[in-house]
């Protein structure tokens, strides 16, 4: 009779688990995900110069390709199956990663410790700032040749493309300074005067206004980009990390890891018009595409805030790996995908439940991700 009881309970169990697995699977696939389709997250992982790759409609790393010192940067192209990014050391370069086959396609030496890219609207050029050699470089994406290079000012940190397309922004560390250029011929338009050690830039929508967070003044500097010049520089609790704007450009947020939370600005009335506590020390943060949702990775804590936004209400923690920072939503906006540098995983998280679907191995201290659907 104990027999037949345990195996009863044993048949029970395998069903239940069963039905687990099956929930989980409809969980984290994309209900866009048709069969031929593969929808593929990457990892530049900082600590051993590979980018890994991840299927996601099987919750599985499926390979590794060295690409050379400090990886970073990564972008997926807009029209072709390909990954960007760079690698840094004296021999900078851009890496093309084909989508299809998970190889190197292209390497272009651009300059001593480039930092990031971005892409013209249409994906024909790619744009990158050499730190180490204070030059930008245009990059044509279907010939992987450089078809432009410019001088900056010093210790350039990253290249990005405004809205409309028609102009390169770079903020200058060395210099305290934001250059802008001509997408097309790189040609100087204008350099305005902002804080001390400019990082990140946000643009709005209509590309009439740029926000750059500089960590070092405790500010963030907000330049007009039509005549050009600098508006004002805003104080900040603490050190600016990450700026998210809102889809309708109506507010944008910036975590503050020294102040425990996130500083709200409105960019029409160019002020801090708000603040809230998040936890331990927010870092990186991706907003949903209906702007409803601002997700948040907090490094000390390994979790994930989830907030939301129009009641600034945090609905949910969810625990991560070790030292989460790099954060991405997949196309459909169903997965949260989390770079964990210390325990070197990458998180995914099922948004509808707010719960982790699984911890992803990578290599060595994964600094950025990307998601390709093709």
């Amino acid at each position: 009779m104990t027999r037949r009881l345990n195996y009863r309970v044993l048949v029970l169990l395998l069903v239940l688990a069963g039905l687990a697995t099956v929930q989980i699977l409809r969980e984290h696939r994309p209900s866009f995900l048709r069969p031929g389709l593969r929808l593929y997250a990457y990892s530049a992982n900082a600590g051993d110069g590979t980018v890994s790759v991840m299927n996601l409609a099987g919750l599985a790393t499926i390979a590794t390709i060295p690409v050379g010192p400090e990886p970073s940067g990564l972008r997926a192209h807009p029209t072709r199956d390909e990954i960007w990014g760079v690698s840094g050391g004296a021999d900078g370069a851009v890496f093309v990663i084909d989508a299809r086959t998970n190889r190197v396609a292209a390497r272009v030496v651009v300059g001593a410790s480039p930092f990031a890219l971005d892409f013209s609207l249409d994906g024909s050029r790619a744009y990158v700032a050499a730190s180490g050699s204070n030059q930008l470089v245009a990059i044509d994406t279907a010939t992987r040749e450089i078809v432009g290079r410019a001088r900056t000012g010093a210790r350039p940190l990253i290249a990005r493309v405004t809205p409309d397309g028609r102009e390169v922004l770079v903020p200058n560390r060395d210099d305290a300074t934001l250059q802008i250029f001509d997408a097309a011929t790189l040609a100087l338009v204008g350099t305005v005067g902002v804080a001390k050690d400019p990082e990140q830039v946000s643009v709005t929508h209509d590309s009439s206004v740029a926000f750059v967070a500089a960590p070092a003044a405790h500010q963030i500097s907000v330049v007009d980009l039509r005549h050009p010049a600098l508006e004002a520089n805003l104080d900040l609790d603490g050190a600016p990390s990450n700026l998210t704007l809102k889809p309708d450009g109506g507010e944008l947020y910036v975590t503050v890891p020294d102040a425990h939370g996130l500083d709200i600005i409105y960019p029409w009335t160019v002020d801090v018009g708000d603040s809230m506590l998040l936890g331990s020390t927010p870092q990186q943060a991706v907003i949903s595409a209906d702007g409803e949702t601002l997700f948040v990775t907090d490094s000390a804590a390994g979790s994930v805030a989830d907030v939301a936004i129009g009641t600034r209400h945090i609905s949910a923690h969810v625990a991560t790996g070790s030292a989460p920072g790099a954060c991405i939503l997949d196309p459909s906006g169903d997965l949260l995908l989390v770079a964990d540098e210390d325990s070197s995983d990458v998180a995914v998280i099922g948004v509808r439940t707010a719960s982790l679907l699984t911890l992803l191995p990578v290599g060595a201290r994964p600094v950025s991700l990307a998601v390709k659907l093709f």
